[in-house]
């Protein structure tokens, strides 16, 4: 199977809607597809019975899409923002390692 990076991802969903959505109709569509994760969690844990089979991985598919076609239709550099905003917290909670030294050993294996 293909390897698939943030890079990747936001460069595929860039061209997909830079010329014809916008940030708030795919906010929209992103809090949809979180409602679905959220029925699918309570069909899997048995507090909701539900009419098709659930399916997780494609409801957190679809919730991944969308959130990464917003940050890629604002020029926003998933890569390092989340390297960034780990850095911070890791920091803020004492964590260790945060995720750039994580990744930094992992490199060197």
């Amino acid at each position: 199977m293909n390897q698939l990076s943030f890079q990747d991802l936001q460069r595929y969903l860039e061209l997909k809607y830079k010329e014809e959505a916008t940030s708030s109709a795919l906010f929209m569509k992103l809090v949809e597809e979180v409602g679905e994760v959220a029925e699918v969690l309570n069909q899997v844990e048995g507090r909701k019975e539900g009419s098709e089979e659930a399916s997780l991985e494609k409801e957190l598919v679809d919730v991944i899409h969308y959130a990464v076609a917003i940050a890629s239709i604002n020029d926003i550099n998933l890569t390092e923002a989340v390297i960034n905003k780990d850095k911070q917290a890791a920091i803020k909670y004492h964590q260790s390692p945060d995720l750039e030294e994580f990744l930094t050993k992992q490199d060197n294996r």
